[in-house]
């Protein structure tokens, strides 16, 4: 008998009760605006810019409305005007070169490798052109992690400042070190297809005072920002304050409230994305015409997405598979469809900046299938998608001429 899968591919957990609980004693008290609170009170925003900057090893932290205005407000923060040109991934959502654009900036896009990471070798030889971008937007995408020892000693030779894009890699590291926490700043994401669900919002970081105080006051604290406690010292506030315009951009406390209690369980949930995860891997393990993404020994990543290539096959070829799974009950988005589909688009889908021909990164974005891993699945679930997506595959695959 044909199996089919029967669970959903964007349902997520409930929120906790003991988020819950706090979200309704926010609202029973009405003061949701995170500066509405008593003389020497702390707001669930503030507590949790506080609890976060701990749990990731940073000074300090913002709490915002988005990932995508946490990631335009590090722009800012660290200096891009307009007209500017800041480098980032080819293989990447709409937020990244959109929070570019935002700023008035151009994105210069760097190519992407088999691994699904920044090209290395690309961004080298971008950064050999005379008068090179000075900003790197590194997009974590999909949760793969480059070679960071080898990105940070190429920018750091040239003087690029990196600002990571960490929405798919809340809670995971490279060599130990957290990702967010080797670039300048980190951003992450608190919408709700990420690690951490508040329906939207975004969390900034860094170890940079002054790019700290300029991205408080961007956000829109007006002269509140003493409220502030991972935040640095009123002195270097002096200095910015003045010539920092208000974008107001901030969390209010009903999201901080929801978040807080989801934060202090993140590590178990990583665990749980990534046995979900390895059991889809090893369902697709030498699957026929089907290349797994390899992962560096160095990166411990959060599987709460998968991605596997069709590396160089015809596009109704890899429609057919597509389609076949989801009659099957399998949602599998595909990065190399010529319009873009939902959250799913790639670098020459934005027309508000240039996209010069990229004919090795064209290649493998044709081939990237990708597939959402929210917990509600069970072990069995991720068996048995693996078993559908594994038959599909070698179907259309041994029919020939792929």
């Amino acid at each position: 008998m044909t199996e089919i899968f029967t669970g959903s591919f964007t349902q997520q957990e409930p929120i906790p009760d003991e988020a819950i609980a706090a979200a309704v004693e926010v609202m029973q008290h009405g003061r949701l605006h995170r500066y509405n609170v008593a003389d020497g009170e702390a707001g669930e925003v503030t507590l949790l810019e506080e609890e976060f900057a701990a749990q990731i090893g940073a000074p300090y932290a913002l709490a915002v409305a988005s990932g995508g205005y946490a990631l335009a407000t590090a722009l800012r923060a660290v200096g891009v005007k307009p007209n500017d040109k800041v480098l980032t991934n080819a293989f990447t959502l709409a937020p990244v070169p959109g929070a570019i654009a935002a700023v008035g900036a151009q994105p210069i896009y760097v190519g992407v490798t088999e691994a699904l990471t920044l090209d290395l070798d690309d961004l080298e030889g971008q950064l050999s052109v005379t008068g090179y971008p000075r900003v790197l937007m590194l997009s974590h995408m999909r949760g793969h992690l480059c070679d960071m020892d080898r990105l940070m000693a190429i920018c750091d030779a040239a003087g690029v400042i990196v600002i990571e894009d960490c929405a798919h890699t809340m809670g995971a590291r490279w060599d130990g070190v957290l990702s967010g926490r080797l670039g300048a700043v980190g951003c992450y994401s608190c919408q709700t297809y990420k690690h951490v669900n508040s329906g939207e919002g975004g969390i900034l970081v860094t170890s940079d005072p002054e790019i700290a105080a300029r991205a408080i006051m961007l956000s829109g604290s007006y002269m509140l920002y003493s409220r502030h406690r991972a935040a640095p010292s009123p002195e270097v506030f002096e200095r910015i304050k003045y010539e920092t315009p208000n974008i107001s951009g901030r969390m209010d406390n009903l999201r901080a409230a929801i978040l807080r209690p989801q934060l202090r369980d993140l590590t178990a949930q990583v665990d749980r994305w990534n046995e979900r995860y390895r059991q889809i891997e090893a369902g697709l393990h030498d699957t026929p015409g089907l290349k797994l993404i390899d992962r560096s020994e160095k990166e411990y990543y959060v599987g709460s997405s998968i991605q596997f290539l069709l590396l160089d096959w015809r596009a109704e070829k890899i429609d057919a598979v597509l389609s076949r799974c989801a009659g099957r009950g399998v949602e599998l988005k595909w990065f190399g469809a010529p319009e873009p589909v939902a959250f799913t688009s790639r670098y020459d889908s934005w027309r508000y900046a240039d996209a010069p021909a990229m004919p090795a990164s064209d290649r493998i974005l044709q081939g990237i299938i990708d597939m959402r891993v929210p917990l509600t699945f069970s072990l069995e679930d991720c068996a048995q998608i693996a078993r559908i997506i594994r038959a599909e595959v070698a179907a259309v695959f041994q029919a020939g001429d792929t």
